[in-house]
């Protein structure tokens, strides 16, 4: 049946256009915009993944600005902590000259002066955008991730920087907990006193037999010119003081040989031995024998610290001698070691003529102890500890290094060593931490990378695909339209029946 009102061909041609019409405006689309899913009517699950990576490409954007800011102050770190390690190295050397009593020590100590400054300046200026962190003991945090849980929860992750002081600040004692069980002091007072050890000769002494004592390990013999226990003692004193072993002197009291020994910071050790088949030695009490061994003990007094307890920031400990009040406050992540090495700067740092420090760990227990000397008159002699301090700078004990007199020379030689080391401990954690800034800096780009393309695979158009379907819907719709055209002219038959 023929219509002139109702033309199906036409509304199926129309229809067919509009079909081929809506893919070719998509395909335009697509490659206007270069994306297939460019708004979330056109895939809503895809387009709401791809913002969510979008959103975490902007903050590893961030992240990876953070991260150049703290590869850049710490860079800056690392570079102050090797230079102050080199002018400390520097200043070795002057201190090592300085040994020599026939050299200007005034010139030299000059010299020190000067490299001194020269890391003041450094520590000073050590800082990037205001930050210095070869100053105070506050560690610092730089951003390095931010971490997309499961649930769509992101929490950030940083990189944590430890500062490094290297000051040379006094520190600030604390008033909080007692920490005075933490150490243990051998006297009360510090005296010049010097040790004695006691060897009785004794049994039969047959003369033209030989006795011998090895002190400090020098050994001095004796041949017996008597048969009398008298004889052999009178004889070893007289060796023992013409041998002029350093810090050693003998007396006669009987048949004993009375030993005195004012080495400071070292035992002396005595081992007796004789050729007498009937002679013997009896060191301190210890028991007749031909063979016999015995040790005076260093003539110093000492601060032990606690080998199982910790120490804390702000932890800090006091030594007093005579009057005067010597402190050290811990940082963070310090020990008695250098909590001990840190007392003995302050003590060196007041110049005391007739005193002199030394640092000592035990073999058995490990604990760490400081020696404290006195060459001259009798000192009180305390200590005791206190929690909530204000830490002491890293490079305390720089500024009152004093190599004009023969005590402040050698205290410098010691007290410069745990300067450098602190100097080269502080370099290693900044080179540390740099590379683990320079690793996560290299992830964080490359997961931007990834993350980049990811998204690109979601949502970027196929070009290739695009082009070829755009030129196939352009044939579509030249075909459509032609089609509608036909459609369009059929109801014109129907004019030849009114003809």
């Amino acid at each position: 049946m023929s219509s002139i009102l109702t033309n199906n061909s036409a509304m199926v041609a129309l229809q067919t256009l509009r079909g081929i019409n809506k893919n070719l405006s998509a395909t335009q689309n697509e490659i206007s915009t270069g994306k297939s899913v460019s708004n979330a009517k056109d895939n809503a699950s895809i387009w709401a993944i791809s913002k969510v990576m979008e959103s975490d490409v902007k903050g590893f954007k961030g992240i990876s600005e953070s991260l150049s800011l703290g590869q850049s102050t710490v860079a800056v770190a690392r570079n102050a902590s090797e230079t102050v390690t080199d002018l400390l190295t520097q200043m070795k050397g002057k201190i090592v000259s300085a040994q020599e009593s026939n050299v200007d020590r005034e010139k030299i100590q000059t010299d020190i002066q000067a490299l001194r400054d020269q890391i003041s300046s450094v520590t000073s200026g050590a800082q990037f955008n205001g930050l210095n962190l070869v100053r105070g003991t506050d560690d610092v945090n730089v951003l390095s991730s931010l971490d997309r849980n499961s649930d769509g929860s992101v929490t950030a992750a940083n990189i944590t920087v430890s500062r490094q002081d290297l000051s040379t600040d006094a520190g600030v004692f604390g008033t909080g907990a007692t920490l005075a069980g933490n150490t243990t002091d051998s006297a009360a007072a510090v005296v010049n006193t010097a040790i004695q050890s006691d060897t009785v000769i004794a049994g039969t002494i047959v003369a033209g037999e030989q006795f011998n004592m090895q002190i400090g390990g020098e050994t001095i013999s004796y041949t017996a010119a008597a048969a009398t226990t008298g004889d052999v003692a009178g004889g070893l004193v007289a060796a023992i003081n013409a041998a002029g072993i350093d810090d050693i002197t003998a007396t006669l009291s009987g048949s004993t040989v009375e030993v005195f020994s004012t080495s400071a910071f070292d035992d002396v050790d005595i081992v007796a031995s004789t050729t007498s088949t009937a002679g013997t030695f009896n060191i301190d009490a210890g028991g007749a024998s031909a063979n016999a061994t015995g040790s005076i003990a260093a003539r110093a007094e000492t601060v032990a610290f606690s080998a199982s307890a910790g120490v804390s920031e702000g932890d800090g400990y006091r030594v007093t001698i005579g009057s005067a009040n010597y402190d050290y406050v811990a940082g963070k992540g310090e020990t008695f070691e250098d909590v001990a090495r840190g007392l003995k700067l302050a003590v060196d740092a007041a110049g005391l003529s007739d005193i002199s420090t030394n640092v000592v760990q035990d073999d058995t227990t490990g604990a760490w102890s400081l020696q404290v000397d006195n060459d001259g008159t009798t000192l009180a002699f305390s200590s005791t500890g206190a929690a909530g301090g204000t830490a002491t700078g890293g490079l305390y004990g720089l500024d009152n290094i004093d190599v004009t007199t023969d005590e402040g020379a050698d205290a410098a030689l010691a007290n410069v060593e745990t300067l450098i080391q602190t100097s080269i401990d502080a370099a290693a954690s900044f080179g540390s931490d740099q590379g683990r800034i320079d690793t996560q800096s290299d992830f964080v780009s490359n997961m931007m990378d990834s993350l980049k393309s990811g998204i690109g695979s979601l949502v970027d158009a196929d070009m290739e695909e695009a082009s070829a379907r755009l030129q196939a819907l352009q044939v579509q719709q030249q075909l459509g339209i032609q089609s509608l055209s036909i459609a369009n002219q059929a109801p014109q038959s129907v004019l030849s029946l009114f003809r």
